[in-house]
């Protein structure tokens, strides 16, 4: 799949998220703050995970395997003096077992507010610091870029330690069998487990 397709809703003709083809890769979630003036911006957009340094290198290093693009619904506005995107992620991502090493696949699906303020000026006190899922960041220049929010956003929900089923048998640690699809022969007792760990030890006289 090639650069991400899009649509715009309730837009203003100036505001202007880049367009489908003539946007280099990485810049289709780029948007000009003096564009927002005072109107709500949304977009819908489906994106591809070569747009995304940090997922291909997760990918690559076998932590996961991506299935689907990133669809992605976001809002836009300016308030008082900072800027508000509330958006929602999602994708399908294929992951290892941390106990049997079976792939299974995981749904991702996020939804987030970002607080972006010009620089480190704080936000306004009108501003509710407590609501949940707060992010407040911080800009330089006349443009945000979303792109790494979203990718670590599709980071953050993919599991540090996967399970296929919460009753996961893993591996037989004797045999290497799978536990969830056979019944080994092997004696797993923790007395049978600390003489195995002998075996093969040398002592020097």
């Amino acid at each position: 799949m090639g650069i991400g397709s899009f649509t715009l809703t309730n837009a203003d003709p100036s505001i202007y998220w880049v367009a489908l083809n003539a946007a280099p890769i990485g810049d289709i979630l780029k948007v000009r703050i003096a564009d927002l003036k005072d109107k709500t911006l949304h977009l819908e957009a489906e994106e591809p995970i070569g747009d995304y340094p940090d997922l291909i290198a997760m990918a690559e290093s076998g932590e996961c395997e991506f299935l689907a693009p990133l669809r992605l619904d976001f809002t836009v506005a300016r308030e008082f003096d900072h800027i508000r995107a509330a958006g929602r992620v999602e994708t399908l991502v294929k992951v290892p077992c941390a106990r049997c090493l079976t792939n299974f696949q995981v749904t991702i699906d996020s939804s987030f507010t970002v607080f972006y303020t010009k620089s480190v000026e704080p936000l306004d006190e009108e501003v509710e610091l407590a609501e949940e899922d707060l992010i407040s960041k911080s800009y330089e220049g006349e443009e945000i870029d979303f792109a790494p929010e979203v990718a670590e956003q599709v980071i953050l929900e993919i599991p540090f330690k996967p399970l296929c089923r919460e009753d996961c048998k893993g591996l037989c640690s004797n045999c290497g069998a799978n536990l969830n699809d056979t019944a080994c022969s092997c004696d797993r007792s923790e007395g049978s487990f600390k003489f195995n760990a002998l075996k093969g030890l040398k002592i020097d006289k």
